[in-house]
């Protein structure tokens, strides 16, 4: 209990230092980091390497992809290219199924990238809609993060999803099929039945920063390029996804894997964009550079944000408040999927981290199943995803990312993405429990 009270007086130290103190995050997070460590315990030489390694595992993975992702939705932003996507969408669709739209579209590109990749894609072209229907951006932003949320939770190939396949030795195919039956249903209600709710009762009192959509453009690239920028990254991440059952030769198969790796496919996409909807459009090579030093100069305060989440979710692990938790939640004579289910939910509370939410729990509810019989591990693997998505706060980068890039205040962000994300936890978790029921 008393690992319990120290977190969660951590946590209320970066709420009141962003919402009462003005601290910038990035200060907020490395006190409570120093807060938590000092007072669960944890030995004096340990704490500033423990939280620079946080801060060098997530920005590890992340720098390079904020990076890029940036430059290319500048480069969409700048062309009108991203106007010409939500134009395309607004006629399409119309004004009332643009929530509809988006979840589609968040749907279909979270499959082959991850969440923090899907954002940097799904955004410029959120804001560009936003400015060209007039909606509060919560209605057309929330299904879109909706749809690549609930996907990196529950459906395979996601990390999370394949290591919990791996730990409760599940059907690959069979844990796909019940993911896409129990991640549909959770994701509407999630995003459009949402976001419907709650643009009415939240409206951003700030605006977009990050980045900001050129509508006075009168020399626009056409739908079909616009189109084409936007999807390459994508394209080549399902390639990579598909290469290894291709059955081609090992040399070809590790080229697809190459290219589809989400640094290399920005780093493609931001060459294909500097050229066709910069050099094709007009704008020159100094104009490309201004526009790559403009969009990456803002990029520095969420990285450091992102890389102080970090730093703060690896104190909460070597402090030991995860295991406390885990510990916790073993002892409880539980069904299975409810174990998974709380297990993953507390761990990712704990650390912030689906992932590792989803893979510690499936590491601790896996012995105990040895014994049992009559348990669907398919569903297991779902009930634990389900708990891996569960009340993202402060510790969570996916927190700082929907905030920064939407230009929401810490608030607001706890009333949107947090509750939105804990629809999707118990939604999905809901209807793991319903299909337990018929197989």
């Amino acid at each position: 209990m008393y690992h319990l009270l120290i977190a969660l007086l951590a946590i209320a130290i970066v709420i009141i230092g962003v919402s009462v103190f003005k601290w910038h995050a990035f200060i907020s997070l490395t006190v409570a980091s120093l807060f938590l460590a000092i007072f669960t315990g944890l030995s004096m030489d340990k704490i500033v390497s423990g939280f620079e390694t946080g801060v060098g595992g997530v920005l590890g993975h992340l720098i390079g992809i904020l990076a890029l992702g940036t430059i290319l939705g500048k480069m969409m932003s700048e062309s009108g290219a991203g106007l010409q996507i939500a134009d395309f969408f607004v006629k399409k669709f119309g004004v009332k199924k643009l929530p509809w739209a988006m979840l589609a579209a968040g749907f279909i590109i979270g499959i082959p990238v991850f969440f923090e990749v899907g954002i940097l894609i799904l955004l410029p072209l959120v804001i560009s809609i936003q400015k060209t229907s007039k909606q509060n951006i919560l209605l057309i932003a929330l299904p879109a993060i909706a749809g690549l949320s609930i996907v990196h939770g529950l459906v395979p190939p996601h990390p999370g999803a394949i290591a919990a396949i791996g730990i409760y030795e599940a059907n690959l195919g069979k844990v796909l099929l019940y993911s896409l039956i129990i991640a549909i249903p959770a994701a509407i209600l999630g995003g459009p039945v949402f976001a419907k709710w709650v643009h009415k009762r939240v409206v951003p009192q700030g605006e977009a920063q990050l980045i900001r959509v050129n509508t006075a453009m009168k020399n626009l690239p056409g739908t079909g390029i616009s189109f084409l920028i936007i999807l390459l990254p994508v394209v080549l991440m399902i390639l990579s996804a598909a290469a290894p059952y291709m059955h081609m030769n090992s040399g070809l198969e590790k080229f697809f894997i190459f290219i589809g790796s989400p640094l290399i496919a920005l780093l493609i996409a931001c060459f294909a964009a500097f050229y066709f909807l910069g050099i094709r459009q007009g704008i020159d090579k100094n104009g490309i550079k201004k526009f790559t030093e403009e969009c990456l100069l803002p990029v520095g305060s969420i990285l450091l944000i992102i890389g102080a989440g970090g730093g703060f979710k690896q104190i909460l692990i070597d402090s030991g408040v995860g295991n406390t938790i885990a510990e916790m939640s073993k002892n409880m004579s539980l069904s299975p999927l409810v174990l998974a289910f709380l297990i993953a939910g507390l761990i990712r509370i704990a650390t912030g981290s689906a992932t590792v939410a989803l893979t510690t729990a499936a590491g601790i509810v896996s012995p105990i199943i040895q014994n049992m019989t009559g348990v669907n591990v398919e569903l297991l693997v779902i009930a634990t995803g389900a708990g891996s998505l569960m009340l993202s706060h402060v510790n969570d980068a996916g927190f700082w990312m929907v905030k920064e890039y939407l230009g929401l205040s810490v608030k607001e962000t706890f009333r949107t993405w947090t509750v939105l994300e804990t629809i999707l936890s118990f939604t999905a978790f809901a209807g793991a429990l319903i299909l337990d029921i018929f197989f």
